[in-house]
């Protein structure tokens, strides 16, 4: 049996007393692992965005046998049911390419216009003459782990952009909506902390720094990233993120970024709004885990979609209100 920390054991039983800020929407996962090959042994971190008809698109890991991640697609109209999903991955990696060799992972999305922009992480083997210098720890030292961003406007056809950050090992990285300022702002994450950069052209970044750092003996104390692209809200940016404890426990939280100037942080969770506790979030590829990647909001409800576990994909809703509430300034 699996020893409980005294930490965790505390942190399990103040999760059964609060008020959650985000309750899961129906008895089970949104989407499950399916008898599709490239889907049957999981799928899981979603992408989600509301279109313009005021569809629910949703991208999310799919991974079969091979173990290759690929992307699959599905739509909801009322955010909390699936109305149509692909039977075929709709975004799958260039393996004759340098960058994705072993698949595409984690999409996030935004639109802009009539046009949707979704950044990935394509991960490949380092070359023997590749410095390691950036290696992101959690990964194995042979991969290379970078951001890649493509746009497509019916999602079944895609354009490549490219490699965002091709210097360094990169994860959990989110567009902003909008432009701000006249300029393109991304999040990203270089462990453990979440950093901030522009652009001009969505091709050179610049201006990187750290916008929101782990916090010693709290819910996001190891490390923490970017979930979903912020949303605009009357207060501010809102920002859902993910954090990691020591015992390798991933929840989810918020951050209030300010509307003018993003890098400024107005207010953040002090306990997570979500955590694992159904069977699906702690048990799979890995446990313990709700990784927040999609969000959508309408009117007072905010809708974020997760991974459970590596796994499966759950939603869960919560108040725009209660969530702008409870952050504590900064």
């Amino acid at each position: 049996m699996e020893e409980t920390h005294p930490q965790q054991a505390t942190r399990s039983r103040r999760a059964h007393t609060r008020a959650a800020l985000l309750q899961r929407v129906g008895k089970g996962p949104l989407l499950a692992p399916t008898n599709r090959w490239w889907e049957d042994l999981a799928v899981y971190n979603p992408a989600a965005v509301e279109g313009a008809d005021g569809v629910v698109h949703i991208l999310y890991r799919a991974q079969g046998k091979d173990r290759v991640s690929r992307l699959g697609y599905a739509t909801s109209r009322d955010g909390v049911t699936i109305d149509h999903r692909s039977p075929d991955p709709v975004f799958e990696p260039e393996l004759n390419g340098t960058s994705e060799q072993l698949g595409t992972e984690d999409p996030r999305l935004i639109r802009m216009g009539d046009t949707y922009y979704m950044t990935y992480t394509a991960v490949s083997f380092y070359r023997t003459a590749d410095p390691h210098a950036e290696w992101i720890p959690s990964a194995p030292p042979s991969w290379r782990v970078r951001i890649a961003l493509a746009s497509t406007k019916d999602f079944h056809t895609f354009t490549r952009r490219g490699v965002l950050l091709p210097h360094m090992d990169n994860k959990d990285a989110v567009l902003f909506p909008e432009k701000i300022r006249g300029q393109y702002v991304l999040l990203h994450r270089l462990p453990p902390d979440m950093w901030i950069a522009t652009s001009n052209d969505l091709a050179s970044w610049q201006d990187h720094r750290v916008v929101l750092r782990t916090r010693p003996a709290l819910w996001d104390e190891h490390k923490l990233g970017a979930g979903p692209p912020p949303v605009r809200t009357p207060e501010g940016w809102l920002v859902c993120y993910h954090g990691v404890d020591h015992h390798t426990v991933y929840r989810a939280g918020f951050a209030l970024l300010d509307l003018e100037d993003p890098s400024r942080i107005l207010g953040r969770s002090s306990e997570p709004a979500l955590e694992p506790q159904e069977s699906w979030e702690m048990v799979g590829q890995t446990p313990r885990v709700v990784f927040p990647s999609g969000m959508v909001l309408r009117g007072d409800e905010v809708y974020v979609y997760y991974g459970g576990a590596d796994s499966v994909v759950g939603v869960a809703r919560g108040s725009l209100h209660a969530i702008l509430a409870s952050l504590r300034a900064i």
